[in-house]
């Protein structure tokens, strides 16, 4: 099945999203935590707690971070979590030598590791992880569902994928005011801070295009999770998915 955010590309190139969107975050990896956190106005490191949090119940020893980007969900998961090992991935050099000198600093090398890894053929073994999770990346997937299966190949039975999204609130007026946020202010503030000025308009396409709620927890049933359920937060700015193998 083809979901229409994955028509959404961030350049106007023939070559795949996957390679237009490892394109388009190295370009953005040395400014990328300054504008996150402006953009969502530091909102997004209480989404991360919360997303954690529910993982806490299984006390997963080992974590799978997919699309990680330059870290900072892995970092906050072994601060809560404590595990024994996290493994951070993402298709963006860029953003890695951005995570793994944020690693070092912190004297977290030898507990958080990062490799440059797609989503869509992880090179990893099956049922090796007790947890996996994914914080604003699984829009940016070239195949949906290719992803899903490859995440569900590597949980252990039992193991819980907890995923992070930005979506799109249904409701006057936090609706309208999105969308004055999202079409104006992003692209507006993406642009000043940013190098390549067509990142951050592919950002708020790409929240509009992709699905949430119930489709997307059908979709994680679909691709071989038992258990899913969702979690929205700030007015529905935010999505939280947690399912279970």
């Amino acid at each position: 099945m083809t979901y229409e955010a994955e028509k959404i590309l961030p350049y106007e190139s023939s070559e795949n999203k996957g390679a237009q969107v490892e394109k388009m975050f190295d370009s953005i990896a040395e400014n990328y935590d300054t504008l996150n956190h402006t953009l969502s106005m530091g909102i997004d490191k209480g989404w991360r707690k919360k997303g954690l949090r529910t993982l806490q119940k299984i006390n997963p020893q080992s974590i799978l971070d997919i699309a990680t980007g330059t870290g900072d969900l892995a970092f906050e998961a072994y601060r809560l979590l404590k595990p024994k090992y996290i493994l951070g991935t993402d298709i963006s050099e860029g953003m890695m030598q951005v995570a793994r000198c944020k690693a070092q600093k912190n004297g977290l090398s030898d507990k958080i590791r990062f490799e440059r890894q797609d989503c869509m053929a992880l090179e990893l073994e099956d049922s090796s992880f007790d947890a996996a999770m994914v914080a604003f990346g699984v829009r940016n997937f070239e195949d949906l569902d290719k992803g899903l299966k490859e995440i569900y190949r590597v949980l252990k039975p039992g193991g819980q994928l907890m995923i992070l999204e930005l979506s799109t609130p249904r409701h006057f007026p936090m609706k309208q005011a999105y969308w004055i946020y999202s079409r104006l202010f992003i692209p507006t503030i993406g642009r000043l801070i940013s190098k390549d000025k067509t990142a951050y308009s592919y950002l708020p396409k790409s929240i509009e295009a992709f699905i949430q709620g119930k489709d997307m927890t059908n979709t994680l049933l679909k691709n071989g999770f038992n258990t899913a359920k969702f979690k929205t937060y700030t007015f529905g700015i935010c999505s939280m998915y947690l399912a279970t193998k």
